[in-house]
């Protein structure tokens, strides 16, 4: 039975400004930046989702207000025949 030979994990490739660097090419400020890129990129796509939860629920109210007001002036003009 031949021993299988353990494969060297591949180095991680990070993309920056169109070039490829290997991980271990970058300094650790480069990766400490790197990661807070990522992780604002995240804040940012849960701060847009947010934003448009928020958007629709308030166009929801707006919608709901309208109808209740025009409900109440259409039953205030029924009152006055």
């Amino acid at each position: 039975m031949a021993k299988k030979e353990k494969e060297m994990p591949k180095e991680q490739m990070i993309n920056l400004f169109d070039k490829e660097y290997k991980e271990s090419e970058l300094s650790d400020e480069q990766k400490v930046m790197i990661n807070h890129v990522a992780d604002l990129d995240r804040k940012i796509g849960s701060s847009e989702f947010n934003l448009q939860q928020l958007r629709f629920g308030r166009q929801a109210f707006l919608d709901a207000l309208k109808v209740s007001v025009e409900k109440k002036d259409s039953e205030e003009k029924e009152e006055k025949k």
